[in-house]
């Protein structure tokens, strides 16, 4: 397969998409702990007791793993800089990828599986994906800002 110079439109869409689902879940967080207590007390099943931070996980999670899959289909552009930049960038977006795939899978296991162990080790993985995220996107905006490469530019116009 030959390596795109650019991502497709809907790899961007995608990305912007994830990008606020995991923000939106983040800051829907609250109180998740005394949710999952209640659904355990109550004995509620599948969607019984949801809350707004378990929806947008789980749509969070739909998305995720469609953009994994188109990943995978159509590849990725090289990323550009100094051979050190380029190992950052290709394990920085390793570790993101893992920890976009194993947060929410801990959330619905501890949800769906009633878990509270689950639910703490969750919230420790969507603390570090929150935080690798940040350091994504300052990244991203000193490659703009700084460097004036193109990096930004590949995720906000399809190539």
């Amino acid at each position: 397969m030959t390596e795109p110079t650019g991502y497709s439109k809907i790899q961007i869409a995608l990305h912007w998409i994830v990008a606020i689902l995991i923000a939106a879940a983040f800051f829907t967080h609250e109180g998740m702990g005394r949710a999952l207590r209640d659904r355990i007390q109550q004995d509620l099943s599948g969607m019984e007791g949801a809350t707004a931070h378990t929806i947008l996980g789980g749509l969070a999670f739909a998305f995720i793993l469609w953009r994994v899959v188109v990943r995978i289909r159509r590849g990725a552009p090289e990323p550009e800089g100094s051979a050190i930049q380029q190992s950052a960038a290709v394990w920085g977006h390793r570790v993101l990828y893992l920890l976009m795939l194993i947060a929410p899978a801990l959330g619905a296991a501890a949800w769906y599986g009633k878990i509270p162990a689950l639910g703490e080790v969750h919230e420790l993985a969507g603390q570090a994906l929150v935080l690798i995220a940040l350091g994504h996107g300052l990244v991203a905006l000193i490659h703009h800002f700084v460097q004036k490469d193109g990096t930004l530019r590949r995720m906000l116009r399809s190539g």
